[in-house]
């Protein structure tokens, strides 16, 4: 398959939970967040010289690709894996940037200040991931194997939880009773062993008991 037809298929897939689109790369930093993301995620590919509706522009400079570079390796912690393949098509150079999932999760980018935030991916969106994610990710990293206790303090919680559907954090936090580092502990551990879950609604993080 040529560069072209290669390309016009992948584009055909939209903007998806493993997919983006970037006109341009002019922000290493905006761009560490969609690296961000993917890695936390399921792994991804970001198509750079594409426009959100598809249209191939092309990557215009070699700064565009250094920036690409600094993205992954200079504003991402840990560094994320990345691999750059480079396409020719209508005149035009496109990036195709693959970003695996990471085993070594969270993965942060870091702002123009230097601070470092984790991201989602969800859809066709980077979301700035919950304290639960990360608290998801370091027990993943820190007790492999490890049974899961069920003591008062899950007891409190999951009757706090109780039929009362999906709540934000703060909320469960309050009707729980419990200190918030505790409630994040908490229920990182419950999503991790499938007895509570976590969905997006209206751009926050709500939780539930699994049905």
């Amino acid at each position: 398959m040529d560069d072209r037809k290669y390309l016009l298929s992948l584009i055909r897939e939209g903007e998806h939970q493993q997919q983006d689109f970037k006109y341009r790369v002019q922000d290493a930093v905006k761009l560490a967040r969609s690296v961000s993301a993917f890695a936390n995620t399921d792994g991804g590919r970001l198509l750079i010289g594409v426009r959100d509706d598809g249209h191939l522009s092309g990557v215009r400079s070699e700064e565009e690709i250094f920036m690409m570079h600094q993205a992954a390796w200079r504003y991402c912690r840990p560094q994320a894996s990345i691999k750059f393949d480079t396409y020719h098509a209508e005149g035009r150079t496109i990036v195709v940037c693959t970003v695996p999932r990471s085993e070594r999760r969270p993965v942060s980018a870091l702002d123009e200040e230097g601070q470092a935030r984790a991201y989602i991916r969800i859809a066709d969106e980077n979301i700035v991931a919950s304290p639960v994610h990360l608290s998801i990710w370091r027990q993943e990293q820190q007790a492999r194997g490890q049974a899961f206790s069920y003591g008062d303090a899950e007891r409190q919680l999951m009757a706090a939880m109780a039929d009362a559907g999906q709540l934000p954090l703060n909320v469960i936090v309050r009707r729980a009773r419990l200190p918030r580092p505790k409630v994040v502990t908490l229920l990182a551990r419950l999503c991790r062993y499938g007895l509570a879950q976590w969905q997006l609604e209206d751009h926050r993080f709500v939780f539930s008991l699994a049905q």
